[in-house]
């Protein structure tokens, strides 16, 4: 069984975490593990574009992402008995190739949705990314 399942969430996109989240949590319940709820703010690319946001823009968007996962875990019944929230800001599949790291996650779960082909041919998903990249199993839910 799985003793620390990492749940990916895209706060913007409930489809992200819609089915995804019923199964991490029977998944982590199942091994009497933990589940770790993560969201990447991302990086917005251009240090001209941070400074028109203004200062203090990516702190104030990683404590919204925070406040906003706890909200969620509000809305599932069935979670197992210890559930933590991790917030990191750069590259989606990067961040969490690295907190499977250091969290030492032994199971990726991840929801995906079929973006249309165009998209999918000039940037590719971030589930294909993350299974590509990483150490352990990803389970990828559609």
């Amino acid at each position: 069984m799985f003793t620390k399942v990492l749940l990916t969430v895209d706060l913007s996109h409930e489809a992200s975490w819609k089915k995804a989240l019923p199964v991490a949590a029977d998944l982590a319940t199942q091994g009497s593990g933990e589940l770790h709820l993560l969201t990447i703010v991302p990086e917005i690319g251009s240090v001209l574009v941070v400074q028109d946001l203004g200062e203090g823009f990516v702190k104030k968007a990683m404590a919204d992402a925070l406040a906003d996962l706890k909200a969620l875990r509000k809305t599932a019944a069935n979670w197992p008995p210890e559930v933590r929230e991790h917030v990191r800001y750069g590259t989606v599949h990067s961040e969490i190739v690295a907190a499977i790291d250091e969290l030492g996650a032994d199971l990726v779960v991840m929801a995906s949705h079929a973006p249309d082909r165009i998209r999918e041919f000039l940037v590719g998903s971030q589930a294909d990314r993350v299974v590509r990249r990483s150490p352990v199993s990803v389970l990828v839910v559609r």
